[in-house]
């Protein structure tokens, strides 16, 4: 699955007569634990479908249902109303924002005529769009075989049209799709070790990062929250910023000199999203680990969106799918404040007056960003303690954290061990105590 194209096969697509015409459908079930209002998931879903160039959404429609059809997702009565409703817009392709398995994608493709994707799959087509870093394509080529593996019983239904062709026995295309699953599977076997070697270099660039004190500031948040538009206004930098879901995905990383003249590392990591598919958080994983080594994580949010407390639960989400824990700050970035009407507004930044660790901004317009300058550099400028501990000669690793994270003043060999005179934040100290084994206990 190259997810270049979302056109390709049922139905047509883009042609030289213009771009491919598409419907996007949110199923509400009622019996489903909804975090957002049916109407602005289904918005969101639009958003994801504009992001696709050479794409014309021509409707879009909740569909309201009990519980969904094993076979056919909708009920009979929708699916015809559906059919008559494609044929008239003479649209080509079908989203449906939600999971959709092979066999409903099968059904519903043969019964509409038109290629059919899920949310998973409309994800996949705007990162493979979007992936210029020999990673990035990589990590979408790894998430799309993963995905593509789980239906081949769709890929290969033009097999069921070719029956007695091929001479296959007990089914159409059984020998073809186990074929098709060992070259998927060999595949990403290949593409796993690609990988594996562009991790190592990012560990080695990590490692020489380690050896420099620049604390590392990582930029995360929904998608279209303004993470990148506030990258380059902190770093005077040009990545890509669109209003546009998924407008960059690679990450970008770029030295800063703070108001104080502290240098900081500020890296722009690729945007969250509900329900963002599980193929993509594993294959990003790499990628989104950069966040684990961040000294300060400043979380992004689009304060003027209707859901953005939904929002930044998702994103919560993930950071605690990733690992990051409590040690590492937090500071809530509550952008696109120029967006708010004047009450709105003001009620907003009395909010931020009163809690500790939120910076109302609009990276658009530049407001609050000198304050929010200045407070990372505060939070970079924590108090250290001065204190000496004795590391035993098999603690090799948690020597070599120390002096990385430049905190060695001085050191001498004993009979005991190393004898370290260091200074340490609380943040570090806790860091080394889980590091040695060993948290709570002081040398």
């Amino acid at each position: 699955m190259s997810g270049r194209d979302p056109s390709d096969g049922n139905g047509g697509g883009a042609t030289a007569k213009g771009p491919t015409r598409a419907l996007v459908l949110h199923p509400d079930l009622k019996s489903a634990r909804r975090r957002r209002a049916a109407d602005l998931a289904l918005a969101e879903a639009v958003s994801l479908a504009d992001a696709l160039p050479d794409l014309l959404v021509t409707g879009a429609e909740v569909v309201r249902l009990a519980r969904p059809h094993p076979g056919m997702l909708f009920g009979a009565g929708k699916i015809a109303e559906l059919k008559t409703r494609i044929e008239a817009e003479e649209v080509a392709l079908v989203l449906v924002d939600g999971p959709v398995t092979p066999v409903q994608q099968r059904n519903l493709e043969r019964e509409w005529g038109v290629k059919l994707l899920d949310r998973t799959g409309l994800i996949l087509e705007i990162f493979a769009d979007r992936a210029h870093t020999r990673e990035g394509v990589l990590q979408v080529d790894l998430a799309a075989l993963s995905y593509q593996r789980t239906r081949l019983v769709r890929a290969w239904t033009h097999l069921e049209r070719q029956r007695g062709g091929f001479g296959f026995v007990g089914g159409p295309g059984e020998t073809q799709i186990e074929a098709d699953r060992r070259a998927i599977d060999e595949e990403v076997v290949k593409i796993r070790r690609q990988l594996a070697k562009v991790v190592k270099t990012r560990e080695l660039h990590r490692a020489a990062r380690r050896k420099v004190p620049f604390p590392i500031v990582a930029l995360v948040g929904y998608t279209n929250a303004g993470k990148s538009t506030l990258f380059n206004r902190m770093t005077g930098a040009e990545v890509l910023a669109k209003d546009m879901l998924f407008a960059t995905l690679d990450p970008t990383m770029r030295g800063v000199t703070l108001p104080s003249g502290r240098k900081v590392i500020l890296s722009d990591t690729v945007g969250f999203i509900s329900d963002l598919p599980t193929e993509l958080v594993a294959a990003f994983r790499a990628t989104l680990e950069e966040v684990l080594e961040a000294d300060l994580i400043l979380h992004v949010r689009d304060i003027a969106h209707p859901e953005t407390e939904e929002q930044a639960a998702d994103v919560h989400d993930i950071l605690e799918s990733l690992g990051v824990g409590e040690e590492v700050p937090v500071f809530e970035i509550w952008n696109k404040i120029d967006l708010l009407g004047p009450e709105a507004r003001e009620a907003l930044l009395v909010q931020e007056g009163r809690t500790p660790g939120i910076h109302a901004v609009s990276a658009l317009t530049g407001e609050g960003i000198a304050p929010l300058l200045d407070a990372v550099s505060e939070a970079l400028d924590e108090r250290r303690s001065l204190e000496t501990l004795t590391l035993g000669f098999d603690e090799g690793r948690a020597r070599a954290w120390l002096h990385a994270q430049g905190a060695v003043k001085s050191e001498h060999d004993t009979e005991a061990g190393h004898e370290m005179t260091v200074a340490l934040t609380d943040r570090q100290r806790a860091a080394l105590d889980r590091l040695r084994g060993t948290e709570g206990r002081r040398n």
